[in-house]
C-alpha cells in the first residue's frame, strides 16, 4: 500500500489522486463521486438514491478504501434493533458489572446500506450520532471517532418491506444524490471491467489528512452576496409568491428550513475548494441547490398527482432568482486568497 502524500503539497493533486483511485473501479458517476467528496470535505452525511445495480454501494466502499481509517457497513433489514447499531450494555456474571459493547457506528466511515429497509426506531437510532457525533448507551455518552460520516443508500422503487425515512431523519443528510443509468459506452466499460480482474485501490489519504483538508475548506471565502442568494433560494421554497411563483404554492406543503441555507454555503465552499479556489463563486452555490434542497421539500398530494418533483420546482425557482454579481478580482486582492 502506498504512503499518502504530505498535506503540505498540492491539495488539489491529493483530491485528483483520490478520484483517480476510485475511478479504477467506478465507471462514470462523476456527479456522485464529486458529491461524495464534497460531503467528506464539508463534514456532512450523504444519502444516495437509485435503483439496484448502479454501483452505489461499490462507489462508497471504494472511496472509503482510498481514504483509510476505519470503515464499517450495516446492511439494514427489518429485524434490526437499535442496539445492533449503537451497541448495548452486557452483564458480566464473573465481575457482577455491566460492560459496554460498542456497535458499528463507532467508526470513521459508516455505510448504511438500504437504510429504508429498517423500521423507524432503528433509523432514529442514527439521529443522535449523525447530528451530535455521540452515542448514549444506558446513562453514559460516548463520542464516535473523528472524522465521522454516514453514507447511506436507498432503493426508491420498492414499497413492500421498506420504511420511508421520516423528515427529521432525512433532514440530517447534508446531500441527497440521485443516481441514474449509465450511457451505452459507460455500460460497455462496466461490463468489460467487472468481468475481468479489478485493479487494487491504493490509500491516498489518512483520516488526519482528511481533517486537515476540512480545516482548509473552512477558510474558503464566501461573499455575503452568496449567502443572500442562498437564503433567497431557500426562502422561495417556503414563500414562492414572494418571487413571483404563486403557481408553485399548491405543490409545496413545507419548504426547506434554514439548515438548507447553511448547508448550501458549506457545500459551496467544498465545491470551490475542489475546483481549485479559496473563494466561492455564485455558480458554486447554484450547482449545489438540487442536492442540498430536494430532500427537504415536503410536496403536497397535488404535486404527486401532477407528477411534479422537487427538482422541477427548484428548476423554476433557480430560473426566477438571478445569480448575484460578485467581483472576484476585488475579493482576491482584499482577502489575499487564490
Amino acid at each position: 500500500m502506498t504512503t499518502p502524500p504530505p498535506l503540505d503539497g498540492d491539495k488539489n493533486l491529493i483530491i485528483e489522486r483520490l478520484l483517480y483511485e476510485v475511478k479504477k473501479i467506478i465507471v462514470g458517476q462523476d456527479h456522485l463521486l464529486e458529491r461524495l467528496i464534497v460531503a467528506l470535505l464539508a463534514r456532512g452525511h450523504i444519502l444516495v438514491e437509485g435503483v439496484p445495480g448502479l454501483a452505489k454501494t461499490m462507489a462508497i466502499k471504494t472511496l472509503a478504501q482510498a481514504i483509510g481509517g476505519e470503515f464499517k457497513r450495516i446492511q439494514f433489514t427489518p429485524d434490526l434493533v437499535p442496539a445492533d447499531l449503537v451497541g448495548t450494555r452486557i452483564y458480566n456474571q464473573k465481575t457482577g458489572d455491566f460492560n459496554t459493547s460498542f456497535g458499528p457506528v463507532f467508526t470513521n466511515l459508516l455505510l448504511a446500506d438500504e437504510i429504508n429497509r429498517a423500521p423507524a426506531k432503528v433509523q432514529s437510532a442514527l439521529l443522535e450520532v449523525m447530528q451530535e457525533r455521540q452515542v448514549t448507551i444506558g446513562r453514559e455518552t460516548y463520542p464516535v471517532p473523528q472524522p465521522f460520516l454516514v453514507l447511506a443508500t436507498q432503493n426508491p422503487i420498492e414499497v413492500e418491506g421498506t420504511y420511508p425515512l421520516p423528515e427529521a431523519q432525512v433532514d440530517r443528510f447534508m446531500l441527497k444524490v440521485l443516481v441514474g443509468y449509465p450511457s451505452f459506452t459507460e455500460e460497455f466499460v462496466i461490463v468489460e471491467r467487472m468481468t475481468g480482474a479489478l485493479q487494487a485501490v491504493q490509500r491516498v489519504l489518512t483520516t488526519d489528512q482528511l481533517m486537515a483538508l476540512q480545516q482548509e475548506v473552512d477558510q474558503v471565502y464566501v461573499d455575503p452576496a452568496l449567502i443572500e442568494y442562498a437564503v433567497k433560494v431557500v426562502g422561495a421554497t417556503r414563500q414562492p409568491r414572494e418571487v413571483g411563483l404563486a403557481e408553485l404554492a399548491p405543490y409545496i406543503t413545507f419548504g426547506a428550513s434554514p439548515r438548507a441555507s447553511i448547508n448550501l454555503i458549506l457545500t459551496a465552499r467544498a465545491l470551490a475548494f475542489m475546483r481549485g479556489r479559496m473563494y466561492a463563486l455564485p455558480q458554486d452555490v447554484r450547482d449545489m441547490v438540487h442536492d442540498v434542497v430536494r430532500h427537504r421539500l415536503v410536496l403536497s398530494y397535488e404535486a404527486l398527482s401532477d407528477n411534479v418533483s422537487a427538482d422541477d420546482l427548484l428548476d423554476q425557482i433557480l430560473a426566477r432568482i438571478p445569480l448575484p454579481e460578485v467581483s472576484v478580482h476585488e475579493q482576491i486582492r482584499a482577502r489575499g486568497v487564490r
